[in-house]
């Protein structure tokens, strides 16, 4: 079993006077900075999606670096309040599909199998990344490869669990959640235990690489509201249930929330939403799942580094990235008043980097896929 390592060794302190304005550009984060790489993770818009098919080549034979933890907790059982589970089975029974991903469908594509929903994608979304980084591991967006064997499952019929589990305490590795635009969801708390928001390792979007460059969200992308809707969900917790904004189905205000950051809807059926305060997301696992393996909810797709993971860059902030060009990036950062970039170029063969530091040095870096 591989499992997603963030380290992110940054001891940053932030006052919460700040916060409530940070926490309103992850709202808005989707309409502005995000429309530079629109056209680039769907093929008939942008540079970084038009690539995303090159990008979700074969991974490289390095492997993911494994937790110390390898216990295993016995999965929560499958016990729900009665009305809850009647009427999740009733619901997804008539399902063809899951609500909001078909709004990503020219890159996210979702499809039944047994049990369960399989959701593939390249973990690329289509709003741009990296930029407003204050703590940084100098990891850069790559493609994953969720697909097949390797894609997300997320319960047909989701249950209440009799005993959750909570993300305050466990479920600091890996995702605990996939955004309908594909991109997987973490705990809001890092692998030390601190608010990766807070201390500024996430980007106006909610987001980091984490590793294995892989790109993915700490918090609620509640920017994916403006698409998909009030109605609709803006992601799905890996124990099935739906995530909806910061308002209820209808458009109403939203309802008093349990510590997981949900409740049980008007229909019955219970759902999580997105808030702009901890535990912004789902807090934990309030339906069944099968089990947690290595502090992480299992399973769950594994992602391939191919290069070293990159160690905190002290008193960098990420500035802009791009793509110039069809499978070209740059990444800026400032650093003591000086600008510095990394280049990389995407292959289905290799991954070439440039790297210039805020001195002017130059290196250069390539590994196979």
């Amino acid at each position: 079993m591989q499992f997603h390592e963030h380290p992110h060794e940054h001891p940053h302190h932030h006052e919460h006077e700040h916060v409530l304005d940070r926490r309103s550009a992850l709202r808005l984060g989707g309409l502005g900075l995000g429309g530079l790489l629109l056209a680039a993770c769907v093929p008939s818009k942008s540079a970084i999606s038009s690539t995303s098919t090159e990008l979700l080549a074969s991974s490289t034979t390095a492997t993911t670096a494994t937790a110390d933890v390898a216990s295993t907790i016995a999965s929560s059982t499958s016990a729900a309040a009665s009305q809850a589970t009647t009427s999740s089975t009733a619901a997804a029974t008539v399902l063809n599909t899951l609500p909001g991903f078909d709004e990503f469908a020219s890159t996210v594509k979702v499809f039944a199998s047994g049990d369960y929903w399989q959701v593939e994608s390249n973990g690329l979304p289509s709003h741009n990344m990296m930029v407003g980084i204050t703590s940084w591991q100098q990891q850069v967006p790559l493609a994953m490869t969720y697909k097949g064997s390797n894609a997300w499952q997320l319960p047909k019929q989701p249950a209440l669990a009799d005993n959750p589990v909570s993300a305050k305490t466990s479920l600091f590795r890996g995702a605990i959640a996939l955004a309908v635009n594909g991109v997987p969801i973490f705990n809001a708390l890092n692998n030390r235990g601190e608010d990766a928001f807070l201390v500024g390792e996430l980007d106006k979007w909610g987001g980091h690489c984490g590793r294995a460059d892989d790109y993915h969200y700490h918090v609620a992308p509640l920017h994916l509201a403006t698409i998909v809707g009030s109605a609709k969900p803006i992601a799905y917790a890996l124990d099935g249930f739906a995530i909806y904004g910061s308002t209820e189905p209808d458009g109403s205000t939203m309802k008093k929330l349990d510590e997981y950051n949900g409740h049980v809807g008007t229909e019955g059926v219970y759902h999580y939403h997105g808030t702009t305060t901890y535990p912004y997301i789902n807090g934990g696992m309030r339906g069944v799942i099968r089990g947690v393996v290595g502090d992480q909810v299992d399973p769950q797709p594994s992602t391939k580094p191919l290069r070293t993971a990159g160690a905190p860059l002290q008193g960098a902030t990420i500035t802009n990235f791009s793509s110039p060009k069809t499978g070209q990036y740059a990444l800026e950062y400032s650093q003591s008043g000086k600008t510095g970039l990394v280049e990389y170029t995407v292959s289905d063969a290799a991954v070439a980097f440039t790297f210039t530091s805020p001195t002017g040095a130059v290196t250069t870096e390539k590994y196979t896929r």
